[in-house]
């Protein structure tokens, strides 16, 4: 697990092993979202780069019998 430290300018910095790990690159958007008592940060990805993210995914959706 890594670690990182808030500097006196609330700034964090990214290990290496995850920004390589998400591919994420300088001055890219992370959004950043708090959950209970965590902070999340999400890459923001551009549509192009969502492409095909999703193959694979089941499709089916169990309907009544009246909307078949």
């Amino acid at each position: 697990m890594n670690a990182v430290t808030l500097s006196p300018k609330f700034q964090v910095v990214i290990p290496q092993a995850v920004r390589e790990a998400l591919k994420l690159s300088p001055g890219q958007k992370l959004q950043v979202v708090q959950y209970d008592d965590r902070i999340e940060f999400i890459p923001q990805r551009t549509a192009r780069q969502l492409r095909g993210s999703l193959r694979g995914i089941d499709t089916e959706v169990e309907r009544d019998a009246d909307r078949a």
